[in-house]
């Protein structure tokens, strides 16, 4: 185990947020926001002054295996929200650390969940470090990192920390070196995001605005900076947050292969036509479920349909009306597709549509085996041959979700709260969404659960983000022997 090296990275990860700091600091200063400006100086100077500490412990060898990559992922994000909260707490703007924590870990890990009652009240500063948080966490911290920063030696290095911090069942890389294909990924990412900025501003968003709603959209984290989330934004604003929700949902994979030319790759990709098919076939469902509620008016039954639906299926968490008050059916199917999330390789959470399509591929070759036990029944994704290890992580992945849910639901259930408050909160925070229904709402918040439950939620971020097993890692023992 190399130890040091997992400070090296800490350190890396501490020295990068010190500097995503700064334009805060600068949005403070210029709005005479001194309580701000104190704890975001304070906070800056401590986290550049622990990251010096890697010169101290320089490590011996700077290769990271499979163990390293995977603990000094999980580590790298408890450091870098724990870190990233005190500019909150130590301004005073939220006065208690465990809710600062909870908002800074819903911010990286781009969930939407907060405990703030009044969100317009805070700070300009830090407002903008709340939703930059959703814009860094997005492609990932340490993936960010890899694009600019030559962390590690050893063949398959970086690929460890990648697959970490990456969602979906599969790594891939885009060319050969896998630095430049984390450059690839944040140059679309960027692009993206300048696209959208610019699309808001001609409709008329002001720009302070327009820059914290494409950083919650490319994050698919949405934090808004209004108490009323998007809903108080014109037809064409909101629709252009549906477009982007859903385009930051794709796997930027396909992105790539795009701007390669290689349409017919495009065109044979079964995650994004299911991904696609589940998204329209969903706010169709939905808006033809709710038109009663509109009056009648089609375009505005769509127009709230397909917003939502993108919102949620992306795991943004960004809301133009309050579907807690909508039809059973239509509550029932934004419940699945939180839970079935969006494409592997995209900025959004949920189980991912690529595990959903590998496990309901192999649950019919199981079928089809019991049927007829010597029939030679294989899994072929996008015309590929699926290897038996990735439909066994898809299966270990299902099990370790479903065995989370179950105990977050019994431990917040200590709070008193209904069934279906304490459902959603897990299933909102675990799938890295936002909102949930009742009390978790589009018109609520998490601020009435307790310290603990706020904690057991905090890990439910943490280990939706990154996978579930690279923070479950932290907690066995043998992971941190020396051999």
């Amino acid at each position: 185990m190399n130890h040091r090296m997992i400070l090296r990275l800490i350190c890396y990860i501490l020295r990068v947020e010190a500097v995503c700091l700064l334009p805060s600091i600068g949005i403070s200063l210029y709005k005479g926001e001194h309580a701000a400006l104190f704890g975001l100086i304070l906070s800056t100077a401590l986290a550049g002054g622990l990251s010096l500490s890697t010169y101290l412990f320089r490590p011996r060898s700077r290769e990271i295996g499979a163990r390293e990559g995977f603990l000094s992922v999980g580590l790298c994000w408890i450091a870098v929200s724990a870190l990233g909260a005190l500019p909150f707490f130590l301004s005073g703007a939220i006065p208690h650390f465990i809710d600062a924590f909870f908002e800074t870990i819903s911010g990286f890990t781009t969930t939407g969940a907060s405990i703030l009652t009044d969100v317009e009240a805070m700070p300009m500063g830090l407002l903008y470090w709340r939703s930059f948080t959703h814009w860094l966490g997005g492609m990932g911290v340490l993936v960010f990192l890899l694009a600019v920063v030559p962390m590690g030696k050893g063949k398959n290095s970086l690929l460890y920390v990648m697959r970490a911090e990456s969602p979906g069942p599969q790594v891939d890389k885009l060319v050969p070196k896998l630095q430049n294909s984390a450059k690839i990924l944040y140059a679309i990412y960027i692009a993206l995001t300048l696209i959208q900025t610019i699309l808001l501003l001609i409709g008329g968003m002001p720009f302070f605005d327009s820059i914290t709603t494409a950083f919650g959209t490319a994050g698919t984290g949405g934090f808004g900076i209004k108490g009323d989330s998007l809903a108080g934004y014109s037809h064409y604003l909101q629709g252009v947050c549906t477009v982007f929700m859903a385009l930051f949902g794709i796997n930027f994979s396909v992105f790539y292969l795009l701007l390669l030319r290689q349409f017919s790759r495009v065109l044979h990709n079964q995650e994004l036509w299911t991904y696609l098919g589940v998204m329209i076939g969903s706010a169709g469902l939905i808006a033809w479920n709710i038109l009663p509620q509109f009056g009648g008016n089609v375009w505005e039954a769509l127009h709230h349909a397909a917003f939502q639906v993108s919102s949620i299926m992306t795991t943004t968490g960004f809301a133009t009306v309050d579907f807690n008050q909508w039809p059973t059916l239509s509550k029932t199917l934004l419940v699945v597709l939180m839970v079935l999330g969006a494409c592997a390789g995209s900025t959004g959470g949920g189980i991912k549509v690529a595990r959903a399509v590998v496990l309901t591929k192999a649950g019919h070759r199981n079928i089809k085996r019991m049927l007829r036990p010597r029939s030679v029944a294989q899994v072929h994704i996008d015309g590929q041959l699926a290897s038996e290890d990735m439909i066994q992580n898809a299966y270990s992945y299902l099990s370790a979700y479903c065995a989370i849910i179950l105990l977050s639901m019994l431990l917040i259930a200590i709070d008193g709260f209904s069934l279906e408050t304490n459902i959603t909160a897990v299933l909102a925070c675990l799938n890295n969404i936002g909102p949930g229904l009742d009390m978790v709402g589009p018109t609520g918040n998490f601020s009435h659960f307790s310290g603990f439950s706020k904690l057991v939620l905090s890990f439910d971020m943490l280990v939706g983000r990154l996978e579930i097993f690279p923070m479950l890692l932290l907690f066995v023992p043998s992971a941190w022997r020396k051999s």
